[in-house]
């Protein structure tokens, strides 16, 4: 099983409705174990990252709000993307190219005021 990234927007009730994944996108942003492994991983944690390693737990909310400084969280793994992959023991394009999935992601719901589910 693979960890999903998708958009959602609440409707007027507060409900979320979870979007289409556009025709040509990725949605992968890792295997499984990966909540554990790499997002929650002792390397992701030690660069001050607070959303990626709530997946070591539960899925991932991130409010539209919110956004923003989840793409500033994307940009410092990314800043990191060497180290993290060397320390997890993945390949770092690998690890990149999931987080090129979940920065579109976050892109298109910045796009529409929506907000970002991995699960």
């Amino acid at each position: 099983m693979t960890l999903a990234v998708d958009v959602f927007l609440r409707d007027p009730d507060g409900k979320w409705n979870v979007l289409d994944v556009p025709e040509g996108c990725d949605d992968s942003a890792g295997f499984e174990n990966w909540r554990e492994t790499v997002w929650g991983s002792q390397a992701v944690r030690s660069l001050g990252a607070t959303y990626l390693p709530v997946l070591a737990s539960s899925d991932l909310y991130v409010e539209a709000s919110d956004v923003p400084g989840f793409l500033g969280e994307l940009a410092l793994v990314r800043a990191h993307l060497e180290a993290v992959a060397a320390a997890v023991e993945e390949e770092p394009d690998l690890v990149g190219s999931r987080l090129d999935n979940i920065e579109a992601a976050c892109l298109r719901a910045r796009e529409i005021g929506g907000g970002v589910l991995i699960w």
